[in-house]
């Protein structure tokens, strides 16, 4: 079934931004003004399940804090992620005490904002809710079989290193771009060994606001600051006996990377504001999308933190790297979107269809994958999928193979020094009036100026840019956002924003 999610922001604007955002991301998507017409949608005699809510803060007559409170008077036990421009430590705290499963701070990107939504829904299917496993002191993993498709080496290596990882309480370091799957080889490495049945707690720490960074991780002590008004045990406690999995453990800011080293190297974890510690014994894995050796090199994470969690490195492999996956994952995943969608049949992918889905980069790798097959699930009207049902797939790709070449949309004039790099006499005017130029043939120079004389838009230079980057690396995208220096996502919308391939209007 589609995860129906809930909006309440009495905003108009941040709830079209909000639902496009978790549309686009498969999720159906209701919207209310204000607290009180939303919980009526929750208590009403014909209300439907709820799998997550968005809930914005300050709101007229009923506010967040009410409505969360509400919530948990009536003993509804759905995850709600607080959405509020007020981004102070009280408020989070308010939020959190109040049973928010996450709190961000507006404005957030559409892509953290659906991963958020995404993680709250699992963690209130496998029962992992904050405001539960406080009740429960220990929150403890139904045992799930995990799935690990496709027979490919990649794949075959990956569960080798599974299997030897499993073996033991060595710390696992998951590495590989976003969407491969990394969460699901650390439930895989849980799921057996010594510690499978115990406790499995995880934690986004990209999602955790820094300076609540250390409350989450280790826990606060009563009154330990402003807003705490209850003890709070923390993440490792929570994980005592079992395994604690930091996914993109390469945003935790500097001064939780320290006392995150200690409780590795002696198990010891000091809650903020406690007089005492107390010694855990915990099974690590974490996991990154970022290139940790770098973020050392620029003193962004400490060196002796890097190796050790990187004892046991395991890195996941982007779905580019696994074409001869690509077919049973389809069926694999398509059979199951399909009983998300509600369908009766398991659609039928036609040789056009996989054609298209062969040819595409996936930038977003396996959880792109099954978001447009979920879509062309729900959009298709038969139960087979054709070319035609990823014709957005087709509209991305495309124009990428088209431009050949840089285009010109301004005649090619640049500054260039005049001969023997004479400097001219005269004082620049600020116009451009007294500089030399002299036209250009190079086809890798880029005009500065327009036909009017007048710098360009560095809208226009990005876009010229970007477009000889094509050309010149054959429509690499991996290739060309590396040289960049942006990610694939940012190119492939930076390419729909500029037209590029097609005719700019």
């Amino acid at each position: 079934m589609t995860s129906t999610i809930v909006i309440v922001d009495d905003d108009p604007v941040q709830r079209r931004l909000a639902e496009a955002a978790l549309t686009r991301d498969g999720l159906s998507v209701t919207t209310y003004g204000d607290g009180p017409s939303a919980l009526d949608r929750l208590a009403g005699a014909d209300a439907e399940p709820v799998d997550a809510m968005v809930l914005d803060l300050v709101m007229p007559d009923m506010d967040g804090i009410a409505v969360l409170k509400s919530l948990r008077e009536r003993g509804a036990d759905v995850p709600v992620i607080v959405q509020t421009a007020q981004g102070s430590i009280d408020v989070a705290i308010s939020a959190m005490r109040a049973g928010a499963f996450d709190f961000l701070v507006k404005p957030v990107a559409p892509e953290r904002l659906a991963k958020t939504v995404r993680d709250a829904v699992k963690v209130a299917r496998t029962n992992l809710a904050p405001a539960e496993t406080a009740a429960r002191g220990r929150a403890r993993l139904k045992p799930v079989p995990v799935e690990l498709v496709g027979d490919g080496r990649e794949m075959e290596r990956v569960r080798r290193l599974i299997k030897k990882a499993s073996s033991s309480d060595i710390p696992v370091l998951i590495e590989g771009e976003s969407g491969t799957g990394k969460e699901l080889v650390a439930r895989a490495i849980a799921a057996k060994g010594p510690r499978a049945g115990r406790p499995l707690v995880i934690v986004n720490c990209g999602a955790i606001p820094d300076n609540l960074v250390e409350s989450i991780l280790f826990g606060h002590e009563k009154g330990a600051f402003t807003g705490a008004t209850e003890k709070h045990t923390g993440k490792f406690v929570e994980a005592d006996g079992g395994t604690l999995f930091l996914d993109e453990i390469g945003e935790l800011p500097l001064a939780a990377q320290v006392k995150l080293l200690r409780a590795i190297q002696d198990g010891h974890v000091e809650p903020v504001g406690a007089r005492a510690g107390r010694t855990v014994d915990v099974r690590l894995i974490s996991a990154t999308n970022r290139d940790l050796i770098a973020a050392v090199r620029e003193g962004r994470f400490r060196e002796d933190l890097y190796y050790r969690l990187n004892v046991f490195p395991i890195l996941t492999p982007s779905l580019r790297a696994r074409a001869d996956d690509l077919p049973a994952l389809v069926a694999h995943i398509a059979a199951r979107q399909a009983h998300r969608a509600g369908r009766a049949q398991e659609p039928v992918i036609t040789d056009a269809a996989m054609d298209v889905l062969r040819s595409y980069d996936w930038p977003g790798n396996v959880r792109q994958l099954e978001n447009e097959l979920f879509r062309a699930i729900v959009l298709s009207d038969s139960g087979m999928l054709d070319a035609a049902d990823f014709a957005h797939i087709t509209a991305q790709f495309d124009p990428v193979r088209q431009a050949a070449a840089p285009r010109q949309t301004a005649p090619n004039r640049l500054l260039v020094p005049a001969p023997n790099d004479a400097v001219p006499a005269a004082p620049d005017t600020g116009n451009g009036a007294d500089r030399q130029w002299q036209p250009d043939t190079d086809p890798h120079r880029l005009p500065l100026l327009d036909a009017d004389n007048h710098a360009r838009a560095l809208s226009d230079i990005e876009a010229d840019v970007i477009a000889h980057a094509l050309g010149h690396y054959d429509g690499q995208m991996s290739e060309i956002a590396r040289r960049l220096g942006i990610g694939r996502s940012t190119l492939y919308r930076k390419l729909r924003e500029y037209g590029i391939g097609e005719p700019r209007h």
